[in-house]
């Protein structure tokens, strides 16, 4: 038993159940999920709209260096903002375990959409040339920061709303929001490409999805301020449960679920930014289709997806989060270099048909990690876990995807390169969830 649970009166030692969901309203759920799927939409619909526009924004900004350069250097700033990731998960999960997961999320929302809007106000290098790419790099940090607690803090909201058995299908509702921000980024920058002319969208049409954040954001922290906490929070607020250092208390307490959730979580921070956000790039600047045929290929993949994704939350629940996370695994394993060798033959349908397997494939953990990670820690430091482990992942391998597929073709001159990146995180993946314990049919503990 842990330090914090040693005095007169608190709880029992050995794992508790939280309490029962009965009580929990339809009406307080459907509101739940709403506030959890516009602010994760919100956060995301900025990280599509970087990614898909990432050519354009590479010649506004770094206009002196050769095309591949430039887009280097684009996908360098991205990387960038996600290495304060796992100081932002160490910040957010003490807040939202200390105090509260709707304080949490009600504020890296509203900073999220702040920063959003501030990249459309941000002067080309032509204006004011070094303090450009300055500048984005410095609000760029500033939403890896709020990222950093979003995905974990909604991720956590719902599946402690949720009821016992349905946990798995509530949590796909995390990445869904996430494919359907992308969705939305990629209809834009699509829409935008075509509609407007290389100056006209060097000039101002990039800027115009980034200013849509501020309303967007603006509503989802409305929603999210009219909900009360979880109900299993808020039996260990008015209990004095709380932890009072709940990273120090995961570090000490539960350091193998950490180094298992950090490893599951490889496979989906590769998998997501080189599938979704980076294969626009890579259709049109690698493979030679044209930036339209790239964005429609990719949004029809999207559309498709957001339905796989629910369809893996039921599975997850029916089967379990292992089964579900190891054939993730094994599909990345056997069929990403085939996949990625039918996108070079430059086949529309076969393009078409080869992502929209991926991204199955992808929905097979990405719509499974969050329930899997949420259940993996106890209530006490359940936002701190899942934010470390996730966000820690994601700083070291899934911010630097677009960047090191990019370096990968440069420095290999094969196409395929980016999809070994890819099997070697599904090995990675696959050796942490087969080591991890099976917690879909058990109740969330509160220690």
């Amino acid at each position: 038993m842990s330090n914090e649970t040693s005095s007169p009166g608190s709880i029992v030692s050995g794992p508790r159940p939280a309490p029962a969901d009965s009580a929990v309203s339809k009406e307080t759920r459907r509101r739940v999920i709403a506030a959890s799927f516009i602010g994760n939409f919100v956060e995301w619909f900025d990280y599509a709209v970087y990614g898909y526009l990432a050519v354009t924004i590479a010649t506004v900004f770094f206009p002196e260096s050769d095309p591949q350069t430039g887009l280097l250097l684009t996908f360098a700033l991205f990387a960038i903002s996600f290495l304060v990731r796992p100081l932002g998960g160490f910040i957010w999960g003490h807040i939202g375990d200390r105090v509260g997961r709707r304080t949490a999320l009600s504020l890296s929302i509203l900073i999220m959409s702040g920063a959003t809007f501030c990249i459309a106000l941000i002067p080309g290098y032509d204006t004011i040339g070094i303090w450009a790419p300055v500048l984005l790099l410095i609000i760029r940090v500033v939403q890896g920061f709020s990222a950093s607690g979003e995905y974990a803090g909604a991720s956590a909201f719902l599946v402690e709303y949720a009821p016992a058995n349905r946990r798995g299908l509530y949590a796909a509702v995390v990445p869904a929001s996430t494919a359907a921000g992308l969705l939305l980024g990629s209809l834009m920058a699509g829409l935008l490409t075509t509609l407007l002319s290389t100056e006209a969208m060097q000039s101002w049409g990039w800027r115009l999805p980034f200013l849509l954040a501020a309303p967007m954001g603006l509503i989802g922290r409305y929603i999210r301020t009219k909900l009360e906490d979880t109900p299993v929070f808020r039996e260990l607020a008015a209990e004095d449960h709380a932890v009072k250092a709940p990273v120090s208390s995961l570090f000490r307490n539960h350091w193998r679920q950490l180094l298992q959730a950090v490893g599951a979580v490889l496979l989906n921070a590769v998998g997501f930014y080189v599938i979704l956000s980076y294969m626009p790039t890579y259709l049109s600047s690698e493979l030679g289709l044209g930036e339209t045929e790239s964005f429609l290929a990719t949004t029809i993949a999207l559309i498709t997806y957001i339905g796989f994704i629910f369809l893996t939350g039921m599975l997850s629940d029916r089967y379990g989060r292992k089964k579900v996370l190891i054939s993730a695994s094994v599909a990345f394993i056997v069929l990403t270099v085939p996949a990625f060798a039918l996108l070079g033959t430059g086949n529309f349908l076969v393009i078409v048909l080869v992502q929209i397997l991926l991204g199955a494939m992808l929905t097979l953990n990405d719509g499974t990690l969050p329930s899997f990670l949420a259940e993996m820690f106890p209530t006490r430091v359940r936002y701190s876990g899942f934010a470390v482990s996730f966000n820690l992942s994601n700083a070291l391998f899934g911010g630097t995807a677009p960047f090191m597929a990019t370096l990968l073709i440069a420095a290999t001159a094969s196409d395929l390169a980016p999809a070994w990146y890819l099997v070697a995180a599904a090995v990675v993946s696959l050796i942490a969830v087969s080591l991890s314990r099976e917690t879909c049919k058990e109740p969330l503990r509160h220690e």
